[in-house]
């Protein structure tokens, strides 16, 4: 009979692709990542630590003095980005930054419901389209990729999983999207990529396509046009920001790729 005293539990809920080189811990993490100011401090610290009825309070609190947008930006965004910090090191895992999204999503609403009282809207950074590619039921990593991008103040256009390939170029056109992204946890679906990235180019749309997942690497994902690849959901972020900010081409990107993202370090 299994001996459950006995059972070493620091060997259980290892994440298995990632090696902790460090003995950092999200109090770390909030420590060097964080706001200082009150009350974007509090507001930080209730997204990290997932206290969603007190962020509420405090989000509240803070509407009567600042705007909703500063509110967003300076608290609730400041908060996701701890978190994203702490995912790719190990220290926090999905469970943790799904409820961490929605504690920040909920918050969000609440600066959304104060604007609409003004007749104001929050303005998004671009818009994303991300999908699972054709064939592939798995949308963990997708899942991720939205959460961050979705509280860096991208709007996220989401299809969902197993998208075939026209319905992603079709949904690129209608949103007048700024970038796609495509997610592939299988070998035998990562070739919808390729294909997504000829039919864009045959309707002349050039924009950057992040591919991502278990079954992809750099080679592949570079081996055809548009695709730039992400080893991480936080790079996500990271190029989102280049390619919009920076205003860069695919190809542009694939230059100074190494300098942009995180993960090529």
């Amino acid at each position: 009979m299994l001996e459950f005293s006995k059972i070493d539990y620091d060997q259980v809920f290892q994440r298995y692709d990632v090696i902790t080189e460090t003995e950092a811990t999200i109090d770390d993490m909030f420590e060097e990542y964080a706001p200082e100011e009150s009350p974007w401090r509090d507001i930080a610290e209730d997204v990290v630590y997932m206290k969603e009825d007190k962020c509420a309070e405090d989000i509240k609190s803070a509407l009567r003095e600042y705007d909703p947008e500063e509110v967003i930006n300076k608290g609730l965004i400041a908060g996701m980005d701890v978190v994203g910090e702490a995912y790719p090191r190990g220290i926090y895992y999905l469970p943790q930054v799904i409820i961490c999204a929605d504690v920040m999503s909920a918050g969000i609403e609440l600066c959304e419901e104060k604007m609409a009282e003004t007749g104001e809207e929050r303005e998004a950074k671009g818009t994303v389209v991300l999908h699972v590619a054709e064939g592939d039921p798995h949308d963990i990593g997708k899942d991720i990729a939205k959460a961050m991008l979705n509280a860096k103040g991208y709007k996220c256009v989401d299809l969902g999983r197993d998208v075939p390939v026209e319905d992603v170029v079709e949904a690129v056109i209608e949103e007048d999207a700024d970038l796609l992204t495509g997610t592939a946890l299988m070998t035998t679906t990562q070739t919808a990529f390729p294909k997504i990235a000829k039919r864009l180019e045959e309707e002349g749309v050039d924009i950057v396509f992040i591919g991502a997942g278990g079954a992809v690497n750099q080679a592949f994902v570079h081996s055809f046009p548009l695709g730039i690849y992400a080893d991480d959901a936080a790079d996500g972020p990271v190029i989102a920001d280049a390619i919009v900010e920076k205003e860069l081409s695919w190809e542009d990107f694939r230059d100074q790729y190494d300098d942009i993202v995180p993960s090529a370090a």
